[in-house]
């Protein structure tokens, strides 16, 4: 028994490794940079703690401002990078 109740938390640590949490990301033009806030449990915690992260992006008068909420496993918090195809 001992036995199965390992194995369970095995698969269940497994599984939820592989689950995507909600993040915001959020794109601008200039200075060209993707920024990544959370992670949440779902959608709507993310959405709602989207002013507060566009309002701290503005004092930082960038501009270009897109926010897209979305499942996801940022590899970095931050990505500045003019080269970068991605932005």
């Amino acid at each position: 028994m001992a036995f199965l109740n390992i194995v369970r938390e095995v698969l269940t640590g497994v599984v939820q490794g592989f689950r995507m949490a909600w993040w915001v990301e959020i794109a601008t033009t200039e200075p060209r940079c993707i920024y990544y806030f959370g992670p949440f449990d779902n959608s709507a915690q993310a959405a709602a703690a989207c002013p507060g992260y566009i309002e701290d992006i503005h004092k930082e008068k960038a501009q270009g401002i897109k926010v897209k909420i979305k499942r996801c496993k940022p590899e970095a918090l931050t990505i500045c990078d003019e080269e970068n195809d991605e932005l």
